[in-house]
Order: C-alpha cells, then structure tokens, then sequence
C-alpha cells in the first residue's frame, strides 16, 4: 500500500505544484515568446480545462473504474508538460496547457477516492493528513521553485521536470494498485458535461478580459457573463433529468456534503490571494529577490502542513465542525493580521501572521476532505471528491481573479494620488514602475523619492485587497457552522484485520 500512496502523492505534487510555478516564470516566458496581451490564457487555459474535468473524471472513476482513469490523466498531464515545454509562441503554450489541464483535472479527485478505496477507516485520518499536506506544501513552494528554475536553468524546465515525477507516479500505480474489475454500467451525463464545460469558460473569459481588453458593461464581457449563467443553468436542468447526473442533487441534500463543499469553496477562495501576493509584496516593499520572495513563504507552507497533520489526527477525535470552527476562527484572525502590513511591518511580524493564517487554512486541506466523503460509498466517492476539489479549484480561480481586480484598481488609486493625474495616469505609474520596483538592479535605478511613492502605494493596495479576503474568510465559518456533528467513524478491532486484508488488493474497488 505504501507504494500506492507515493505513487498518488507524486501525481497530486505534480498537478498541484502547476497552479502557481507558471505564474513566478510567467514574465520571462512572455519576455522570451511575446504576446504580453494574450498571457493571461496561459494560466486560464489550465484552470478551465483543469475544474471542467475533475467532476467529469471522478464520475467516471465510479462508473469505469480508478485506475483507467488515473492513468489516463496522468499521461496527458505528461504529453501536455513535453508540449508546454517546446512551444514557440503564446498561442501554442496556451493550447498544450490545456491538455495539461484536462490530465490535472483526472489526478486530484480520483487520487483521493483511491485513498479511501486502499486505506483502512482507522487511518484514513493520517492519510487524509498527508495528502492535505502534500497538496498544501506543492502550492506554496511553486513560487519558490519556479523563481530558482527561471534564475538558474531555463523557463520551459518547470514543465519538464513533471516528466520523471509523473512517469514515476503512473508506473507505481500501474503495477502496484489493483482494483476490482466489477464496475457498475452507467450512462454518461453529455448533457451535463458540455454545458458545464461551456459555463466554467465562458464566466473565466469573462473575468480575464473584463476590465482590461473590454470594458465591463461592454457586449462581449455581457455577452460571456449571459452565456455562462445561461449554460449554467442548463446544466442545473440536465441533472435533474439525468438518470447518472456529474453532480448529484442528492449529495448536496446531505447536510455534512453540502457544507463542507461551500466551505471548500470559500476556503479556495480566500487562500490563494496570500500565496500570490506575499511574495509581491516582498519583492516590491521590502525589497528582496524572486527567490527570496519564495523563501518567506515557507512560515505559511510549515504551518498549513502541520495543521493539514493535526486535522487528520483530531477527525477520528471530534466532530469535524469542531476542528473547522477552530480553523475559520484562526484563518479570520491571519487574514484581519496580514491585512494591517505596511512598510513599516518587519519580517518577524510578517512571519507571525503566516504562521496564523496557515494554521487556520491548514485543517481544510485534510478534514473537508474526509468530511466531504463522509457516509458515502465506493461508487459515489469518486463523484464526492472530484465536486470538493472541483469547488476549491473554482474558488482559487475567481477568488485571485476578483481580488486580483480589487488590487490593481487600489494600486492605480494609490498611484494616481502619489504622482498627480488620473486613474490612467495612476494606471499607466503602475504598469511601467511597479515591475520596475520588483527587481533588485532596476531597483537601485529609481530615485528615491519616486521609489518612496511606488513602495507605499503597493503596500496599500495588497493591505486593502487583503480586507477583503476577510469576506470569505467569514463566509467559510458560516458554511462550516452547518456541518453537523459527524466524525471519522473507526470500525471494531473485530473489523480492522479484514479491512486491512481488503485493502491489499485495492479495497474493493
């Protein structure tokens, strides 16, 4: 069993560490292909195609089987990274990283199922730890390793070296997990994937170019936002129609599966502004180097990896509300802490306040995962995980998306009222001396004055997108509070030898 779970670990780090390595190398790449205008669909791609997939594959993991599918994605996820690796222009990276999506999006939910198909009950806690851990520790180190890839090899290495962790992830689960070859016969809800497809990138091209390309009340932005809710709400039709729905009604009926999906959602969502925009603030306030800025991320990673450990533990305890109501407490208190930095605000304190909030943001990483298969069994919880992961994925990328518009919109204020002008004077400061201030050498070349007016408005602006993570901070401490009072149920002493004896041949599924 233990080659099992290396074998998924290695793929949940590869698919995991993508959503944040592109985006530290992200400025060299566009330096060295071009297409500054059309960069944004280099992460975008891999998001939509990524969230699409992931309640799609984990239906069919129940309906198939795990292994096929795991496989499969994890090949793709390969093929794509080879691709991304070798691309000429912007266009091209664009088109292979939403290949590498469509495999990212088959690896996390089916990993998880997995974990609960081989592991025994009473260690799906610890298990629960690790994978929350892994998951947890490969998003915030990817700034970190993406910044040493840039700095000392070259850009298209941070999508080569998927390449050996995942050829070693997909031999270790090819040979070594062995499931049941007895699989239910289902009909696949085409309907319910297409539409949902369709809404998840109409409302992301929406979000990306609203704002920038196209004004917000502009048609194409209306047009996208209509389509989306459209589509959207053909899909929430279609499963009510479907005799084997992506998303079935009757797990959100559950109270425990519902909670903890909004809470997933909200945790996503308020999590990934501080993994980008930490390192952003160091760079341009503080000073420090891309690499640096990776490494004071680290209070963050150890912190949420000993809480992700800690909630894995304590399931099996006390009821999982118990455990989240103390982590939405303590991810509320970081988020209010980090969104009182200004200049003036020292490493130790910046430290202090990451150490907090990675706490709080820790324990969703393993127990909202536990809870959100709470009471289901081995043909629904593939469906289960892939719409908890779906959901996180979702918040992490309308939530950067949003507070990512809050930021830019009080840099350019910030801006326009540190050197006069307008809003497009203060826009027009922000484009051409933000980056500036990001580096070290062009740095040392701006007056001293200016610099003063740049590092103050910077500082503000994340300070005041950092308020506002409070929101779902907030709102994900109102879903938990719905949660019930389940907890991880351990079977007899009588039970455990033949759950473990099951396990070694791939847990019945």
């Amino acid at each position: 069993m233990g080659l099992i779970m290396a074998g998924l670990m290695l793929g949940i780090f590869a698919a995991s560490i993508d959503n944040t390595i592109v985006s530290t190398a992200m400025g060299t790449i566009v330096s060295d292909l071009g297409g500054y205008d059309q960069f944004v669909w280099v992460t975008s791609a891999y998001l939509v195609t990524e969230m699409a997939g992931m309640p799609i594959f984990g239906k069919l993991s129940d309906m198939y089987g795990r292994k096929r599918f795991f496989v499969f994605g994890i090949a793709l996820f390969i093929l794509g990274s080879v691709l991304c690796g070798t691309a000429s222009s912007i266009v091209e990276l664009s088109i292979y990283r939403a290949i590498q999506g469509i495999g990212g999006g088959a690896l996390m939910p089916i990993s998880f199922a997995i974990l609960f198909d081989v592991v025994p009950m009473e260690k799906r806690g610890s298990m629960s730890g690790v994978f929350g851990a892994v998951f947890g520790a490969s998003s915030l180190f990817g700034p970190l390793l993406g910044a040493y890839i840039v700095d000392h090899i070259h850009w298209n290495w941070i999508f080569y070296i998927n390449v050996p962790i995942g050829l070693a992830s997909l031999l270790l689960v090819l040979f070594y997990y062995k499931e049941s070859v007895e699989h239910a016969k289902q009909k696949i809800d085409w309907w319910g994937a297409v539409t949902l497809v369709g809404a998840v990138v109409c409302l992301m091209f929406a979000l990306e170019l609203g704002g920038t390309k196209y004004a917000w009340d502009s048609t194409p932005i209306v047009t996208l936002f209509a389509s989306s809710a459209i589509l959207f709400g053909v899909f929430l039709f279609a499963e009510t129609k479907a005799s084997e729905p992506i998303v079935s009604y009757s797990m959100f009926r559950q109270r425990l599966f519902g909670s903890s999906a909004l809470a997933s959602l909200f945790y996503g969502a308020g999590f990934i502004p501080f993994a980008m925009y930490i390192p952003i603030y160091v760079q341009g306030v503080h000073g420090g180097s891309a690499t640096n800025s990776g490494l004071i991320l680290l209070p963050l990673t150890l912190a949420s990896v000993v809480a992700a450990q800690i909630g894995g533990f304590l399931a099996a305890k006390t009821a999982y509300r118990n455990i989240m109501i103390g982590s939405a407490l303590i991810f509320i208190l970081g988020a209010f802490l980090l969104s009182t930095i200004t200049p003036d605000t020292s490493n130790a304190e910046l430290t202090a306040y990451m150490i907090i909030t990675g706490l709080g943001v820790g324990f969703s990483f393993s127990v909202l995962g536990m809870a959100g298969m709470h009471g289901f069994d081995a043909s629904k919880r593939g469906a289960a995980s892939s719409s908890m992961s779906f959901l996180r994925s979702l918040g992490m990328t309308v939530g950067l998306t949003v507070f990512g518009i809050v930021q830019r919109n009080a840099l350019a204020a910030e801006m326009a009222d540190a050197f006069g002008g307008g809003a497009g004077a203060g826009e027009a400061h922000s484009l051409a001396d933000i980056r500036q201030s990001l580096t070290p050498e062009k740095r040392a070349e701006l007056p001293s004055d200016v610099l003063n007016r740049i590092v103050d408005a910077l500082s503000s602006s994340i300070a005041h997108m950092f308020v506002w993570v409070i929101v779902p901070a907030i709102l994900a401490l109102l879903a938990v509070l719905f949660m019930g009072t389940a907890k991880l149920k351990l079977p007899a002493q009588g039970e455990r030898s033949k759950r473990a004896g099951a396990a070694e041949y791939g847990g019945g599924h």
